[in-house]
């Protein structure tokens, strides 16, 4: 497993990057592309639960739990964003239910 620093440093390298990545979208094509994206938060998801698996200490198990359920709520909302953004495109709605 990693140790220390290393990990320290993986984190602090991947919040940089996609702090980067992020803030270069355009704001039109932010929603969609999080929308496209959301089998990367079920991902994310099973990496957290495959975590919580391995943990053996008391804080190990705190940080996974913690883990598993922003990465819960990371999933659902990015569900809960494509929902939104699809109903805006929707027709029959907007025409007043002609």
């Amino acid at each position: 497993m990693i140790e220390g620093f290393t990990a320290l440093y993986i984190f602090m390298l991947a919040a940089f990057t996609g702090y980067e990545v992020i803030s270069r979208v355009p704001v039109i094509l932010h929603t969609p592309l999080m929308s496209g994206s959301n089998f990367i938060h079920g991902i994310v998801l099973v990496g957290a639960m495959v975590s919580l698996g391995h943990a053996e200490t008391g804080l190990q198990m705190l940080i996974g739990f913690v883990a598993v359920i922003l990465a819960a709520g990371n999933a659902v909302g990015g569900y809960v964003a494509t929902e939104r953004m699809l109903e805006m495109f929707d027709r029959s709605k907007s025409k007043g239910g002609a």
